[in-house]
């Protein structure tokens, strides 16, 4: 492991430790030409999941990307951060877990879109009004209107 302060190769392990989560191994290091002190982690390497776009394109899945787009959905909304991070953390973990290579950007945003109606209304049509790509008012309207009528039963 390279030393981050002087780029020297020896260095030896002072302590191991598995992190909070268990998914880690953290390791502090002391380099032995600056003896400096520095931390590392080791993670299992993961299958390296592919999103496919709606044009085809692939890209690798990106956690940050749908953190943002619930988060922006969720703007003055009583829903924590916590809660969010949870969700996209087994939303991650049952697509590593089903071992597939691909994933459709439509199945994730149906998930997002089904837990957002679950957790808040109004975060759902924020987040619905995105993905689903609305074109004019009407089709927001007829979306709102379904969810009232769903409303309605309950």
């Amino acid at each position: 492991m390279k030393c981050p302060f002087c780029g020297a190769l020896n260095n030896r392990v002072i302590d191991s430790r598995l992190s909070k989560e268990g998914t880690a191994i953290r390791r502090r290091r002391q380099c032995l030409s600056c003896g400096r002190r520095f931390t590392t982690y080791e993670h299992v390497e993961e299958i390296s999941l592919m999103v496919i776009k709606k044009d085809g394109r692939r890209e690798p899945f990106n956690r940050q990307k749908i953190l943002d787009g619930i988060k922006k959905a969720c703007q003055k909304r009583p829903i924590s951060i916590n809660k969010i991070e949870s969700f996209i953390d087994e939303l991650e973990q049952g697509y590593q877990e089903s071992g597939l290579k691909e994933i459709p950007t439509s199945d994730i945003g149906e998930k997002v879109v089904r837990k957002l109606q679950e957790w808040d209304k109004v975060a759902y049509v924020r987040f619905a009004s995105v993905y689903k790509d609305f074109k004019d008012v009407s089709e927001f309207m007829r979306e709102l209107k379904e969810l009232l009528s769903h409303k309605d039963e309950k």
